[in-house]
């Protein structure tokens, strides 16, 4: 998927007709306009009702053609079979704490995932839902003296977000603390993955190449005892709210950082003089520069045109192209 704003290009989702994001040519015309689409499974779909704004962090987004929320994998499998049934894009969301989603909205189907679980398996494993908040999980694995998890404390993501993106700070990666992921493909069946069978990198998993995945719906951690982990959380929660605009609205890391090159993504930004730069209500956070704050009044394309500018200046300055961390939804 491409979109242009002005005259960038910019592919934040390479892969459109897979992973978290279905896409089909148009919804079917058996659809009609009342306000709650019927499913056999009594599911309560919304229509044109749910602005995406209050479900993403930047507080950007139209209305979704069709809303509903999951509190199961049952209701999981029947709100993604129904959608594809329907010959209905969908979109799996967690936190929206890394889209972009646009202020036409979205025409499709966006599940809200509140699988939100959590199983003390043993001493240090832990099994959880994949929409359970991920800072919470931090917290509660930290506080109760596991370490691994220290960095989870200041992520605003869902549990599924973190594997599926391979969340990371401080040293630390989700990968390193999964035991095993559960997912339902698009089929609706349910598979477990062992750690051994995944391959993780920087930023990514192998859920974002896998054709067949709805969604993951579970993850089991398994945690190192440690007399310091708590304090551990609490440093790197303070490091974040000294050197991270937290108190605004964000997306967290728009780009990922360029790999073998002794320089962070935000670095490379602020060498270039960018800090501060606006565009609408977009701006590039005077704090930490791979932040862009939506000062209130951003649309989508404000933010995706200082994207864009952002991208041409640190690559004409340092000839390094930034790869987006976020993704960005188009709307149809």
């Amino acid at each position: 998927m491409q979109i242009k704003p002005s005259n960038y290009q910019f592919p934040l989702n390479p892969h459109p007709q897979r992973k978290l994001l279905h896409s089909c040519s148009h919804v079917y015309s058996s659809f009609n306009k009342q306000e709650t689409a019927p499913n056999s499974r009594r599911l309560p779909f919304i229509r044109k009702k749910k602005l995406l704004s209050d479900l993403s962090t930047w507080g950007i987004g139209g209305p979704a053609n069709y809303f509903v929320q999951v509190f199961n994998q049952t209701q999981l499998v029947s709100a993604v079979r129904y959608c594809d049934e329907q010959s209905m894009r969908y979109i799996i969301l967690g936190k929206g704490s890394n889209c972009l989603f646009d202020d036409m909205g979205f025409d499709g189907c966006v599940i809200l995932n509140r699988i939100e679980f959590l199983e003390k398996i043993e001493d240090g494993v832990y099994r959880v839902g994949s929409g359970y908040p991920f800072n919470r999980l931090g917290f509660v694995c930290a506080n109760e003296g596991f370490s691994g998890l220290e960095f989870a404390g200041g992520v605003p993501g869902t549990v599924g977000g973190a594997a599926y993106m391979n969340a990371g700070a401080n040293g630390q990666e989700t990968a390193d603390t999964i035991d095993s992921v559960e997912i339902i493909t698009n089929e609706g069946k349910s598979r477990m993955l062992k750690r051994r069978e995944l391959n993780f990198g920087y930023r990514s998993s192998p859920f974002q190449e896998m054709k067949d995945l709805a969604s993951i719906t579970a993850v089991t951690f398994r945690l190192k005892f440690s007399r310091t982990a708590r304090e551990m959380q609490q440093e790197y929660l303070a490091r974040r709210w000294r050197t991270q605009p937290l108190a605004q609205r964000s997306a967290g890391s728009v780009f990922r950082n360029p790999i073998s090159m002794g320089f962070s993504a935000a670095e490379l930004i602020e060498q270039a003089g960018l800090k501060g730069l606006k565009i609408g209500g977009a701006m590039v956070s005077n704090k930490h520069a791979n932040f862009f704050i939506n000062c209130g009044s951003a649309t989508s394309q404000d933010m995706l045109e200082l994207i864009g500018r952002v991208k041409d200046a640190v690559n004409q300055k340092f000839g390094v192209e930034l790869k987006e961390e976020i993704l960005y939804i188009h709307p149809s």
